[in-house]
């Protein structure tokens, strides 16, 4: 294991910090490193692994789709992204998406939406576009995005960034209000906020904004790469509010944990604005992608995905409740996507992570006090009982050591 982790290290950028685990398989919310040990997987990819790893129905769809017709760029058309589409539209009440690969991406391309609606329907004057994003928010590591994170870190060294963003305190609707001008092209914002911490707005939060922008013609946004397609119980997060936004950001689990897919979906104005030559993406939108991403949205309605996560997180939520450790400051979260706030002083998240592994089960840390618990849809409620005992554990580790 130490030689291969060497050998990463040897010719791999340094940007990311990996938990000490050499994994070579998986199946279901299991996961084997090349020693043969299994650890329960609580993390999921940041959510891309909701079906599970190597799902059987999707790995046939893709060796099926591969030894057909995998890329052919968006120059032709295909059998493949129509039907796609039709059923992502379909799913989420979408008149139109544009697909795309990565969740960044379907972002940037939001944004450029955005953009072009408000200088060619509202009547912005060119140039003086704005987007207001939330303090907290993580949308992707690209160039753009990062100019609108508050996270010091994922900016410094890499400024100059593009202007024409608005950041405000997330959860406070007021503050929406108040940063809108006549300039205001949109509001992108995340149902609940993962890479911050799994933080959860205060109830009515989004119905509100919606409110607010469709008074001041202003785009809402809603970011669900990581909350999006059942991960918080419901096929959308905004959907617990019964919030029906302008435009939508999907990915991560839209490509069944086997590849990247992602989509931007919008009202038919917004999405007009497009025309041919104005944005697109060599692999976005590809026979493979598509054949995938439609298997993957059919398994979650046929088998009630978005319930089963709602049901399991719960089980889960209420699990956690239950142990009542003082190292545990805060639990927060909605259906599988939950947060498990820790006091620095009892235990750091990424020690508290490295003792999990011990127990076989595997997640990763955020913003150093915060555990993710968030496992595949598919998860069952004896492996939630087994993490859950395994962060019993570990706790119970912490009370002999204090």
């Amino acid at each position: 294991m130490e030689s291969l982790i060497e050998l990463e290290s040897r010719y791999c950028a340094a940007n990311y910090h990996p938990l000490p685990v050499v994994l070579h398989s998986g199946a279901g919310a299991w996961l084997r490193d090349i020693h043969g040990n299994a650890y329960l997987d609580m993390m999921s990819a940041y959510s891309a692994v909701s079906f599970g790893h190597a799902h059987p129905e999707l790995v046939a769809t893709l060796t099926q789709q591969a030894s057909t017709l995998a890329v052919t760029s968006r120059a032709f058309h295909t059998d493949r992204l129509g039907p796609f589409l039709e059923r992502l539209c379909a799913m989420t009440g979408m008149p139109r998406a544009l697909p795309m690969n990565t969740g960044a991406e379907a972002v940037e391309t939001a944004i450029k939406a955005a953009r072009k609606w408000a200088y060619e329907v509202k009547g912005v004057a060119e140039g003086r576009a704005q987007i207001i994003v939330c303090a907290g928010n993580f949308a992707g590591r690209t160039t753009t995005i990062i100019g609108f994170s508050s996270e010091a870190q994922y900016r410094q060294g890499f400024g100059p960034f593009a202007p024409g963003f608005i950041s405000i305190p997330f959860g406070d609707a007021d503050a929406l209000e108040a940063a809108i001008t006549p300039d205001t092209a949109a509001f992108l914002v995340e149902p609940v906020q993962g890479e911050a911490g799994i933080i959860v707005p205060p109830d009515g939060y989004l119905a509100r904004c919606r409110d607010i922008c469709s008074r001041h013609d202003v785009l809402l946004i809603c970011d669900e790469v990581q909350t999006g397609l059942g991960r918080t119980g419901r096929l959308l997060a905004c959907d617990h509010e019964n919030v029906k936004p302008d435009g939508l950001v999907l990915g991560k689990a839209l490509g069944g944990g086997l590849l990247p897919v992602s989509a931007f979906l919008a009202r038919e104005d917004v999405m007009a604005v497009f025309r041919p030559g104005d944005h697109g993406s060599t692999f976005g939108g590809n026979p493979l992608a598509c054949a995938v991403g439609e298997a993957a949205l059919r398994l979650l309605e046929r088998d009630a995905l978005a319930q089963r996560a709602w049901e399991r997180g719960e089980r889960l939520m209420s699990s956690l409740r239950r142990i009542s450790h003082p190292a545990i400051r805060q639990l927060r979260g909605k259906g599988l996507l939950i947060g498990m706030e820790l006091h620095p002083a009892t235990i750091s998240a990424r020690l508290f992570c490295e003792r999990l592994m011990l127990r076989g089960v595997l997640t990763k840390d955020t913003h150093e006090t915060v555990v993710r618990l968030a496992p595949p849809l598919i998860v069952t409620e004896e492996e939630i009982d087994f993490a859950v005992a395994a962060i019993a554990a570990v706790l119970h580790d912490i009370r002999i050591a204090a």
